[in-house]
């Protein structure tokens, strides 16, 4: 690193109706620095990286690249600066190959053979092996993000902007993908690192600032400062760490006979042969590589996917053949990981949106005609007891930002009390506190005799909170161990697959 800003941002604010994004913000990377972004949900992490990146344009201030005004109108002039961006959603073509993608994102993309060589050059030489010729349908999630990370890299970036690069990866992808970013530090290309995985900040980051409502609060070195200390930085108070009293698991509320599945989707994971119960009062925690069949676990559990008849029971009764509805009826909610478009309609009001599920179990509806009063009461009961940041109710689901909206959508499934709740990454892209807050959430519903299975990458998340684990590889579930003693390297490997797991018969 040398003592010359590559990028120093001076004063840049952006406002949006009832909100200010971005107040009065400064900052300065050095060439080579890898740099934390740190803030709880709302603080304003994606608003500044979307300025630097051309996406929105600041209402005041000045940023300066190398010396010189910069001020992209457009992701296009950023990427000409020298400014690339993995986003936390990959923002690729499923029946595309490799090097197609990557032609896609490029201004003057050479001729395919030409590309497909840079690629193995590039992708070898960061050690991110890729096969240009490969389907990107085909491939894992930590495949899928290589792909955007050498889509990057061809550019010969200054400044590599990472949006919580590590949510889909196993452990040892994460030593993998640090290994290159080092090495790029190293060859004097900057890094500017978003993440809620606090040690991955302190193992990785050279300096950190942090933001709280829009305003910068502080910096630190992350490797002198703990995990706990950044995270009440970002929060200004204490941090609560979830507990539970432990107690023996009821009666068996949810059993898998054989469960088998083929997937709607054409690059999905269908369920080969799922046997396993679930008790009251249980957290059955489940992990395993993006794409090896979560989705489509929850899907059949949910109703949204059907199944051959006995193979999913429910309280003692089959209930495989039952749609969503007459599921949640009875008590057996979920709470999907696609937050936006799946588990919340984007330009539904929350009201709207706490409706959509809530309509049975908390009575908004009768005879067909909608309680407003009642929907308007339970949005607002979500909002204040998970301290979902909006103006009110009445305010769209998209105009939440990520973390809000998946503390609302948690919430919403919470308040219903339910027998048997399965979510799918609860805490994906939530900061610390909220992450605890949900965790908090899920311990004192199995206190209260729920049965959950919880599916998370997220292993620190697993290991706090399950009574059991499991790892699910290419749509196979391994026998479930307890989960006290498990260590974070064999859950790794089992979710890698390494292990041949088994399937289950609990």
């Amino acid at each position: 690193m040398t003592d010359t800003p590559l990028l120093h941002l001076s004063g840049l604010t952006k406002a949006y109706p009832g909100v200010v994004a971005n107040d009065d913000v400064s900052l300065t990377i050095a060439p080579g620095e890898v740099h934390a972004l740190l803030g709880e949900n709302g603080a304003g992490k994606s608003t500044l990286v979307k300025m630097i990146y051309g996406l929105v344009k600041p209402d005041t201030g000045l940023m300066e690249m190398q010396g010189a005004p910069f001020a992209p109108p457009e992701p296009r002039a950023a990427r000409s600066a020298g400014v690339g961006m993995v986003f936390q959603h990959f923002s690729l073509f499923d029946a595309l190959s490799v090097a197609e993608n990557i032609a896609l994102g490029m201004e003057n993309a050479p001729r395919m053979s030409a590309l497909s060589a840079r690629i193995k050059a590039v992708s070898e030489t960061y050690g991110l092996p890729l096969a240009p010729d490969r389907i990107v349908g085909d491939l894992s999630a930590g495949e899928r993000q290589r792909v955007e990370i050498i889509r990057c890299l061809l550019q010969e970036p200054k400044l590599l902007i990472m949006d919580e690069p590590t949510s889909v990866l196993t452990p040892q992808e994460v030593e993998i993908l640090f290994k290159t970013l080092r090495k790029l530090s190293a060859e004097g290309t900057a890094i500017l690192y978003i993440s809620h995985k606090l040690e991955e900040i302190r193992s990785l980051c050279d300096t950190a600032t942090i933001l709280r409502l829009g305003k910068v609060v502080g910096h630190c070195i992350p490797r002198d400062t703990s995990a706990r200390d950044m995270a009440e930085m970002m929060v200004g108070s204490a941090l609560k760490t979830p507990t539970r009293a432990g107690k023996e698991p009821g009666e068996v509320v949810l059993a898998l006979n054989g469960l088998s599945a083929r997937s709607p989707s054409a690059f999905g994971m269908p369920l080969r042969d799922i046997s396993v119960e679930v008790r009251a009062g249980e957290i059955l925690g489940i992990g395993g590589v993006a794409g090896n069949g979560q989705d489509e676990l929850l899907a059949t559990l949910s109703g949204e996917m059907l199944t051959a008849g006995g193979m999913i029971h429910f309280g003692g009764d089959d209930v495989s053949l039952l749609g969503p509805t007459a599921r949640r009826a009875r008590g057996m909610l979920s709470a999907p990981e696609e937050r936006l478009g799946h588990a919340a309609a984007p330009d539904m009001s929350l009201t709207e949106n706490a409706l959509l599920t809530g309509a049975v179990r908390e009575k908004l509806d009768t005879g067909g005609f909608i309680n407003w009063s009642r929907a308007r009461g339970f949005a607002e009961a979500i909002v204040e007891r998970f301290d979902v940041r909006t103006p009110g109710p009445a305010n769209a689901a998209r105009s939440l930002s990520g973390g809000n909206l998946q503390k609302f959508v948690i919430g919403r499934e919470v308040l219903q009390r339910p027998d048997l709740l399965v979510v799918n990454q609860p805490t994906w892209g939530v900061d610390a506190s909220a992450a605890a807050a949900i965790r908090q959430a899920l311990l004192d519903l199995a206190e209260g005799g729920t049965a959950l299975i919880v599916i998370s990458q997220d292993l620190d998340e697993l290991m706090e909170i399950s009574d059991r684990f499991a790892a699910l590889n290419e749509g196979r579930l391994s026998e479930p161990r307890p989960a006290a003693g498990l260590t974070v390297e064999e859950i790794g490997l089992m979710m890698g697959g390494a292990h041949g797991m088994e399937v289950a018969h609990v």
